[in-house]
């Protein structure tokens, strides 16, 4: 609306801005006063244009904070749970001791937060040659990991044995390399392969002293390696004391162990679809029956079998140049308890500790040596006994034939995550599996007498124990023999007659309401 002052005559028609008035007068109008009011009004809407556009900025900046805080929360978790989490597992009581079964498999592992590298005076390169079956090897893969990070060396990827009978893999077939090299690049450098430069450079190859301590490759190792840059160590095979180290050593030796060693994704993808249909069907007990002919050719133990079999065990011993001991008494061995149980034997046993009938029995094993009849008994006695072979299709096995390390990779997964591990010989992977069932929460493993077995066997059979004699001492015998939290053994210069580090890792094993507890 316009503002104009006109003329006391009253004039009925309607006129405009600036019109000609009859008698002379122009009709004043104050346009001033319209851009004022217009002014306030577009002041106005710009002051409110700009209020939303600050709150607008403001929600924006207050929205990427947020995002901000939750990203490097998460990623702190995640963090929190690669260093902290295992002890939840250390510390929580396993299912079969609260009487609960619950259908758990093999946990998919959280997306991985590496640590910083490590810097650090270089000394040479570390290259290492391991020898025997795969749990073997992987003992050693963690000693000449803590080794490296004591001598401030550079590691090569170890090469797997491809020469004795149970190994015939690569190291990146078994397991994940780029997470071995990356999850302790904060205490070692870790390369595939030598610099380019140094190919042509020959290494300094030696076999350390077995059992050696620290001292030894801080004054007779690291010397080699600065003189010639690379040095090869051409056996592993504890190599490594298992007492008398500093602490820190102790649980890199573990953290390799329970943290860096990850099987490949084809190897733990198998391994949780094993454990998923065992979990189906209820509890499961593995049973590592290391009644295989490989293993009965290189201990000499021939107990039940006939003399054909006898006779091709012991010329496969003397056939395999890297087998030692050729002239061995089994019997002697088997009363001394140094010899694997029989099949008949196993069964025996379990049924005086008073296992179920009815549980699943997985075999960890290979080929039993005498095929299904020598099974007859211990399939009589537990009705629900299967292998990898015979729950997984054979599409799902395809790509590990001919690969034994694989397979026992296999078997590795599904032993850390049953009910009850039963192992029949005291080998590498029943001690290793042991010492990782501890480490995840003193998980129940019954640690076969065998010499004392043997004993009530022989007496049961022949008629001079009663079974209820006989299920009694089994039974008493075994009460502290499962696997629950307990110092290692030490022998001064007997290293052989000790227990063996990774067999009770006890260093790295803290519980809730105790301190850390050393030798």
């Amino acid at each position: 609306m316009s503002t104009c002052h006109k003329p006391q005559q009253k004039d009925p028609k309607p006129r405009t801005a600036m019109t000609f008035h009859p008698k002379g007068y122009y009709e004043r109008c104050d346009y001033r006063t319209e851009w004022k009011m217009g002014y306030k009004v577009l002041s106005n809407v710009e002051k409110l244009k700009n209020s939303v556009l600050r709150m607008n900025s403001w929600l924006l900046i207050m929205r990427a904070i947020v995002t901000a805080l939750v990203w490097a929360s998460a990623v702190q978790l995640i963090g929190i749970w690669l260093i902290r989490g295992p002890r939840v597992f250390k510390v929580w009581p396993p299912c079969n001791q609260l009487g609960l079964h619950v259908a758990s498999e093999l946990p998919r592992l959280p997306i991985p937060v590496f640590p910083p590298k490590r810097v650090y005076k270089n000394n040479g390169y570390l290259m290492v040659s391991c020898n025997g079956g795969l749990n073997q090897m992987r003992a050693a893969i963690c000693d000449m990991v803590a080794i490296a990070r004591y001598m401030n060396v550079t590691l090569i990827v170890p090469e797997l044995d491809k020469n004795s009978f149970w190994a015939a893999s690569e190291f990146q077939d078994i397991f994940d390399v780029n997470h071995f090299i990356r999850s302790l690049r904060d205490e070692v450098r870790i390369l595939k392969q030598l610099p380019p430069k140094l190919n042509n450079r020959p290494a300094y190859s030696l076999p350390p002293v077995s059992w050696s301590n620290i001292s030894y490759y801080l004054h007779q190792i690291l010397p080699l390696v600065r003189k010639y840059k690379v040095v090869h160590l051409n056996k592993t095979d504890a190599r490594v004391a298992n007492n008398g180290l500093p602490l820190e050593i102790q649980k890199l030796r573990c953290r390799v162990n329970f943290h860096g060693l990850r099987f490949t994704s084809q190897i733990e993808e198998t391994g949780r679809k094993l454990v998923r249909i065992l979990r189906e069907k209820g509890p499961f007990l593995v049973l590592h029956l290391r009644y295989e002919m490989d293993m009965l050719s290189f201990s000499g133990c021939s107990h039940g079998c006939n003399s054909d079999e006898v006779e091709e065990l012991n010329t496969m011993r003397y056939a395999n140049p890297l087998w030692k001991e050729k002239d061995i008494d089994s019997e002697l061995k088997r009363v001394e308890g140094l010899c694997p149980l029989t099949p008949e034997e196993t069964a025996l046993v379990l049924v005086a500790l008073g296992i179920d009938h009815n549980v699943q029995i997985y075999i960890a094993a290979g080929e039993i040596y005498g095929g299904d009849k020598r099974m007859e008994g211990l399939k009589s006695a537990f009705p629900n006994v299967v292998r990898k072979e015979t729950l997984l299709d054979p599409s799902d096995l395809r790509f590990f034939p001919n690969h034994s390390s694989q397979m026992a990779a296999l078997d590795y997964l599904v032993s850390l995550e049953s009910d009850i591990f039963v192992p029949t010989y005291d080998g590498n992977m029943a001690k290793v599996v042991e010492g990782h069932r501890r480490f995840l929460g003193f998980k129940k493993t019954i640690l076969l007498n065998r010499r004392l077995l043997i004993d009530l066997i022989d007496r049961f059979t022949s008629g001079s124990l009663s079974w209820d004699e006989f299920s009694s001492i089994v039974k008493e015998a075994h009460a502290d023999r499962m696997g629950s939290p307990k110092k290692r053994v030490s022998i001064v210069d007997k290293p052989k007659e000790e227990d063996y580090f990774y067999s009770n890792p006890h260093e790295c094993l803290q519980l809730l309401d105790e301190p850390l507890r050393t030798t």
